[in-house]
Formats: structure tokens, C-alpha cells, sequence
């Protein structure tokens, strides 16, 4: 469950988060390239070597708050970060069913972890679709190598989420990038932070800007009781020159259909599947190894009582469940993506929209009742088993699932597709 206390005290000098007046320098840039991961076989190979290394510290990294610098660097360097680049440009080529399937062996060790590729994988799609040929040229390289693209997307306050105040204003050779962004997960720890704003004709671009660009600081304030280590903080830009090689056109402002919602969508509910899957296997765990039978069932251990049985199956079948609408919705973006029109980004959307109704749900049963069915004494700090928990509440708040059921119902009632852009 977690590293014992005499292992800490060396790790005490390890940087944390939430530490806004404590600066981190960049991650230096790879200094040789990543591993290239020629199919799903192998990923999925990959990515269960590393879970198992992950899992060793991850509640000792939930509890102490420290930032998963070596993981990270281990993860990228795997590379699982580059199985979607294309084979035109010396990557596999990878499907959404291996990006999910990897993602969630990840998430249900550590979430957090798995959370960090969610707007690479994203930015990567938007390269493909959006970008010039030297573009993807330059930046599929940099990615092969295992540079890591972090956020900064989302800004502070209460106006609507799409309403962006951060500028990009036309200079010589580029622009310079004005702005505040919040929910800045992985920036931090990225080689590139990639900036959404707008210019004074409204048009909204991705801006690719190196770490450490001149006016641009990552602030280590991120203060949220869930997904703690990914360090989501606050991204500030003052006057940070991007040059117009390094901008690229969003997707959602040229109107056409597109299934990069459905991308950013699925990138999310997979981590909540991941949660559920990491919360069921250790109250499977405790149960079996830990709990005590109840008084009235007559049975000698736990895993023999019968109505700690029936509730594991219950959660079991909807596990599964999920894990069965998450591959078909995986499938659904890739035809997406292949060919994006109106009817298959429709259906890409809605399918995605549906796993994450239930990756939602399981996630929060499955954290809510691991301590129900292993008993009290599961909440013991020891056990850090409150992060399951922790990590579903905050990362199931990404966005309000009760929109999901009205978009489905409408698409399904009354044949509406649902509108185009990052939240459906």
C-alpha cells in the first residue's frame, strides 16, 4: 500500500506540491530518444512494468504530496506518450483502445499518472488535423524523443469555461501570449506548454511554447484533496513570444465536425475507469487479507460472507460494464478521427459520452464502498486507502456528467447532435 515510515526520511528532499513560492526549474529535454512501441501487445506490456514500479510509492507520493518527477520521466521515456504518432512520421499509429487500455492500467495505481498524458494525447490528435507538414514534422520528432506537451487551457474565476481572456497579440515573426490559466495539469513537469488564446479577431490557436520561454511561470499552487500530484496549478504568460511556426489553429473554431471532443472526453473517463478498478481491486485485497467477518453472517473470514460477496459482484458487473461502453467508445473515435464527419463525430460524442456516465458511477461506488464491505479499520492512515476516494470525488468533477444524460437523451429522442467542442 505504500512505502514503510523508516523508507521516507530519504525522500524528504523531493519536491511537493503546493509549494506557489518554492520555483522548480524545467525538465530538461530528453537526452536521448524514447522507446518506440511498435503495437497494443507491447504497450499494454509496457504500461503493466511500470504500474507495478508505480505502485510501490503511490500512496506514500498521494500522502506526502510528492511530485512524481522520476515516474514521469520513466513514463515518457517508455514510450507510451508517442504510440499515436503516425507511421508516416516514425511512430505505431496506435488506436484509442491501446491510448484507453494503457491509461487505465496506469490510473488504477496512480491516477495522477494517469491523468498527465490526458492533453498530450490530445495535442498530438490536434497536430495531426490542425498543423502544417513542417509542423508535424518538427513536433512528431520532438515527441519520439519523449518531450512531454503540458496545459494551459482552463483560466481562473467564474465566467464560462470556453470564454478565453488570454491574448495572443501579432508581432514581428509571431505573437506575444498574455494571459492566466488555471488546471494546468502536467505544465509543470512539460518540456512544452502548450496555451490556448485568442487574437483581436477572436481566433482561437493552440501557441506551443517551450518551459522556459522568457515570461512564463509555472506556479506550484495547486491545492485540490484529490489528484494531488499533478500538480495542476497555475500557468502565468506575460509576454511570451511564440513564433507563428510554433501556432496552430484550434479545431472547434473553423465549425467543422471533428471528434477531438470525444478525444478529450475519453481521455478523462478513462482515468475515472482506471480509479474504479484500482479502488475494486483493493477492497478485493483487504477483504480477502484484512477484514473480519461480521458477527451475525456465521462465517469464519470476510470473503465468505454473503453479502460482501453479492456487493464485489454487483460492483464487478459494473465494472465491466464500463470497461465494455469505454473500448466500444475508443473504437467510435478512431472512425472518428479516420473520417471525421457529422454523423461519426455524433457518434463518437454520444458513445464516449455514455462510458463516462458509468466510468462516473463506478468510480464513486467503487471508492464509497471499499470501506463498507474491508470495515473501519480500512480508513487507517497506514492503508492511505482514502485516496481512492479522494482521486474519484475531484476527478469525476472535470466536468458535470449530469449533461451527458441530456445530450444522450436528446441525441437519441430527438435526434440533435450534440454541439462540437471539448465538453461532449
Amino acid at each position: 500500500m505504500g512505502a514503510a515510515a523508516e523508507n521516507i526520511e530519504p525522500l524528504r528532499e523531493r519536491p511537493r506540491v503546493n509549494q506557489p513560492d518554492v520555483s522548480l526549474p524545467p525538465s530538461p529535454y530528453p537526452r536521448q530518444p524514447a522507446r518506440i512501441i511498435r503495437d497494443h501487445d507491447e504497450a499494454v506490456a509496457v504500461a503493466r512494468e511500470l504500474a507495478a514500479d508505480f505502485a510501490v510509492e503511490a500512496a506514500l507520493r498521494d500522502r506526502e504530496g510528492f511530485l512524481p518527477i522520476d515516474e514521469i520521466e520513466r513514463f515518457s521515456q517508455s514510450g507510451l506518450w508517442a504510440i499515436t504518432v503516425p507511421k508516416a512520421y516514425g511512430g505505431p499509429e496506435l488506436s484509442f483502445v491501446t491510448v484507453t487500455e494503457v491509461l487505465k492500467i496506469i490510473s488504477a495505481v496512480d491516477p495522477s499518472l494517469g491523468q498527465m498524458p490526458h492533453n498530450h494525447f490530445a495535442f498530438v490528435e490536434h497536430l495531426k488535423s490542425d498543423a502544417t507538414e513542417e509542423q508535424r514534422r518538427h513536433f512528431f520528432a520532438e515527441v519520439l524523443k519523449g518531450v512531454r506537451f503540458g496545459n494551459a487551457m482552463s483560466e481562473p474565476g467564474n465566467r464560462p469555461v470556453n470564454d478565453m481572456q488570454t491574448k495572443l497579440t501579432h508581432v514581428d515573426g509571431g505573437v506575444l501570449v498574455n494571459g492566466t490559466k488555471f488546471y494546468s495539469t502536467c505544465a509543470l513537469l512539460s518540456h512544452v506548454v502548450v496555451i490556448v488564446g485568442k487574437d483581436d479577431k477572436n481566433e482561437h490557436f493552440f501557441a506551443f511554447a517551450d518551459r522556459a520561454a522568457d515570461g512564463l511561470t509555472i506556479v506550484n499552487d495547486w491545492s485540490s484533496f484529490g489528484q494531488r500530484t499533478t500538480a495542476s496549478g497555475t500557468v502565468i504568460a506575460k509576454d511570451v513570444f511564440v513564433p507563428y511556426d510554433r501556432l496552430v489553429p484550434t479545431p472547434f473554431s473553423k465549425g467543422l465536425p471533428t471528434a477531438h471532443g470525444a478525444v478529450n472526453q475519453i481521455l478523462t473517463a478513462i482515468v475515472d475507469l482506471g480509479i474504479a478498478k484500482g479502488a475494486l481491486d483493493d477492497t478485493v485485497a483487504f477483504v480477502r487479507g484484512k477484514s473480519r467477518a461480521w458477527v451475525d453472517s456465521g462465517k469464519a473470514m470476510a470473503s465468505e460472507d454473503p453479502f460482501t460477496i453479492a456487493a464485489v459482484g454487483d460492483l464487478a458487473i459494473r465494472l465491466h460494464a464500463a470497461e465494455a461502453m469505454m473500448e466500444r467508445a475508443a473504437r467510435l473515435v478512431d472512425v472518428g478521427l479516420a473520417d471525421p464527419t457529422a454523423d461519426t463525430s455524433a457518434a463518437a460524442s454520444i458513445a464516449t459520452a455514455e462510458a463516462k456516465v458509468l466510468s462516473t458511477e463506478i468510480a464513486l461506488a467503487a471508492t464509497n464502498r471499499l470501506f463498507e464491505l474491508a470495515g473501519s479499520r480500512a480508513t487507517l492512515a497506514t492503508h492511505g486507502l482514502d485516496r481512492h476516494w479522494r482521486n474519484a470525488r475531484t476527478h469525476t468533477l472535470h466536468d458535470p456528467v449530469r449533461w451527458k444524460f441530456f445530450h444522450i437523451g436528446n441525441f437519441v429522442l430527438n435526434e440533435v447532435r450534440p454541439p462540437q467542442g471539448a465538453f461532449i
